[in-house]
């Protein structure tokens, strides 16, 4: 499973439909999970952006799709990053071995431990 950053703007409508239904928010991890992806944390922000998302999806093609169908509603203006873990970039940046995991598998527990 691939990581990445999510960072969203909520438009007029899609402010008033959180006001209205803040379950909505949850209601929409369900549909990127039928999109093939996986909410694995989110935070509301202040500042520039509503909230910021981190996913796991299996390929750049399924987080495309995610974003394209979510923006597309008119309700969220949507910046999406790959990422890497550091403990993982670290590994690259010296030479060794990657711990990239691909396919539907869960994180692995390292990722828990060395990502924060």
């Amino acid at each position: 499973m691939q990581l990445y950053i999510m960072l969203s703007r909520l438009t007029d409508e899609g402010r008033e439909t959180v006001k209205n239904n803040p379950e909505r928010i949850k209601e929409v991890h369900g549909e990127v999970e039928r999109m093939g992806a996986k909410v694995l944390a989110q935070y509301a922000l202040l500042g520039a952006y509503d909230f910021l998302t981190v996913l796991g999806a299996p390929d750049n093609e399924t987080i495309a799709k995610v974003s394209i169908e979510l923006g597309s509603r008119g309700t969220v203006q949507i910046q999406t990053l790959a990422a890497t873990p550091i403990f993982e970039y670290i590994e690259k940046m010296e030479g060794g071995i990657s711990i990239k995991h691909s396919g539907e598998e869960p994180l692995p527990e390292e990722y828990e431990e060395k990502m924060y």
